[in-house]
């Protein structure tokens, strides 16, 4: 990923804390058949440096991509940008629209995991994090032990032991503070909540 050293996040903490926050990502590999991508939620264990997922057993990506190179892109909020926010337009309109995002790569090395007993563990795992702000959380043990003995046969495990990993945050920062501030203004004034989640942001930036 291309990425000019003012949009690039390298401070070590708060890499650390954006691959324990992500969520979903593609899962993107290359084989003679050409590339192959899954979209799955993935869970960062920081101790191993690894992001474990699953995909159905039913999805050729495993079979296709066997132990190989990988990357996961994780997208956080995105949003247009008009020019119209800038007050630089009406001084020398020397300005054009462009697109505030953040964007994870992983590269790492992928491998499968079939053994029940770490599946069921994954499984577990990934489930009592996204389940952690309910006020009554499901659990994997909520559910039949026969019911899940044969989901868990349906699935794949996919985990990644990361090797290099690339973050951006392109949110103005190379603008001038009053055309920052005019993105902000015009973000929060949509009625996307992308585009006001952008916005905070790039308050919190600030």
């Amino acid at each position: 990923m291309f990425v000019r050293e003012v949009f690039a996040v390298s401070d070590p903490a708060e890499v650390a804390g954006i691959l324990a926050s992500v969520r979903l990502g593609c899962l993107v590999t290359h084989d003679p058949q050409g590339f192959c991508a899954t979209h799955l939620p993935f869970i960062y264990d920081a101790s191993t440096h690894t992001f474990a997922g699953h995909v159905a057993r039913e999805n050729d990506h495993w079979s296709r991509a066997g132990e190989t190179e990988a990357l996961i892109v994780f997208q956080d909020v995105d949003a247009y940008v008009s020019p119209n926010w800038y007050p630089s337009k009406a001084a020398h309109g020397r300005v054009v629209p462009t697109w505030n995002y953040e964007a994870v790569h992983v590269h790492g090395r992928l491998s499968w995991v079939s053994d029940p007993g770490r599946l069921r563990a994954h499984l577990s795992t990934l489930t009592d994090r996204f389940e952690a702000g309910a006020a009554k959380p499901w659990a994997v043990s909520d559910a039949p032990e026969d019911y899940i003995d044969r989901m868990v046969t349906q699935l794949v495990g996919a985990q990644v032991a990361v090797e290099r990993v690339e973050v951006m945050r392109k949110l103005s920062q190379n603008r001038p503070a009053p055309d920052r501030q005019g993105v902000i203004a015009g973000l929060s004034a949509s009625v996307e909540a992308g585009d006001r989640a952008v916005a905070e942001k790039m308050r919190r930036l600030d």
